[in-house]
C-alpha cells in the first residue's frame, strides 16, 4: 500500500544537528542532481538583496519569518523527519506525535509526501526546514515542470502496489499515476467540501495508520467515525471513493 500526502507550507523548527545528505533521500539515483539545483537556487535568493523574489518564493512578507529563512543554510541545518517537519491542517488532523509506535512505523512505510523543493519524499527522510509556496518559481524553475519528467519512473517502482493518493490536486502536475490508483471526495448535504478537504485526508491517514491497512480492498471495509462511504465511482484507472460527513 502506498499513500501519497501534499505537503504544507509552514514547517516545525528545530530538529537534530546535522548535515542533509540528499542521497540519504527517497529515489535520490533519479532526484538528487535536479534536488541539488533547486537548493542552489533557493538559496541564491534567500541570500540576495531582492526582497520580491523572496517574498514570492516564501509566500509571505512577515519580516522575522523572512529573517529565520534567511538566517538557515540549508545544507548544515537541523534534521527532522518529513513527517514531523511538515505544519499544516492535515499534519494536524494526523496528530502524528500521538500515535502508537505501530501506526507510526506504518507510516515510516507506507506513506509519501511531495515537496515543493525535494519532489517527493518518504515520510522519514530527514530534512531541514524550509519554504516555498506552492506555485512559486525558485529562481528560473518551476518544480512541478522540472520534476515532472523524472517522476514517470515512479509508474515503474510502484508497480504492484495500491495507491491513495490523498493530495490536493495541485500535484497531479508533479507526478499523476497512469498506473491504477485511487482518490478520495468528501461531501457534507450532498456538496463537495473544499475548504476542509485537508482535516478529513489528515483524519482518514490517521484511521489508516492505526489499523494498519495493507490494501485498498481494507480501505473499503474500514469504518472511519464521522465518515460514511457512499459511492466507488471507477474512471479509467482510477478509484474514487466518495464519503458523506456525518454529523456527531
Amino acid at each position: 500500500m502506498i499513500i501519497l500526502l501534499a505537503p504544507s507550507e509552514g514547517k516545525r523548527s528545530g530538529g537534530v544537528e546535522s548535515k542533509l545528505n540528499l542521497e540519504s533521500l527517497v529515489f535520490s539515483d533519479i532526484l538528487s542532481d535536479l534536488r541539488l539545483k533547486l537548493i542552489d537556487r533557493y538559496t541564491d535568493i534567500l541570500f540576495s538583496s531582492d526582497k520580491n523574489k523572496i517574498v514570492e518564493l516564501l509566500g509571505i512578507k512577515k519580516e522575522n519569518i523572512i529573517e529565520h529563512y534567511k538566517k538557515l543554510d540549508i545544507l548544515n541545518s537541523p534534521l527532522l523527519p518529513a513527517i514531523e517537519r511538515y505544519d499544516g491542517v492535515a499534519f494536524d488532523y494526523l496528530d502524528y506525535a500521538t500515535l502508537p509506535n505501530e501506526a507510526k512505523e506504518y507510516i515510516s512505510k507506507h506513506l509519501y509526501i511531495f515537496s515543493n523543493l525535494f519532489g517527493i519524499l518518504k515520510s522519514s527522510d530527514m530534512i531541514p526546514d524550509y519554504r516555498v509556496k506552492q506555485g512559486s518559481k525558485i529562481g528560473e524553475y518551476s518544480p512541478e515542470k522540472v520534476y515532472a519528467p523524472l517522476m514517470k519512473e515512479l509508474d515503474i517502482r510502484f508497480e504492484g502496489e495500491d495507491i491513495l493518493d490523498i493530495r490536493a490536486g495541485f500535484y497531479d502536475k508533479f507526478y499523476k499515476p497512469k498506473i491504477p490508483y485511487a482518490t478520495l471526495k468528501f461531501l457534507k448535504n450532498g456538496k463537495v467540501v473544499s475548504h476542509w478537504a485537508k482535516a478529513y485526508r489528515g483524519l482518514v491517514l490517521r484511521y489508516i495508520s492505526i489499523n494498519a491497512v495493507k490494501s485498498l480492498e481494507e480501505f473499503e471495509q474500514m469504518p472511519m467515525e464521522g465518515l460514511r462511504l457512499i459511492e466507488i465511482q471507477q474512471k479509467r484507472n482510477k478509484i474514487e471513493y466518495i464519503y458523506e460527513i456525518e454529523d456527531k
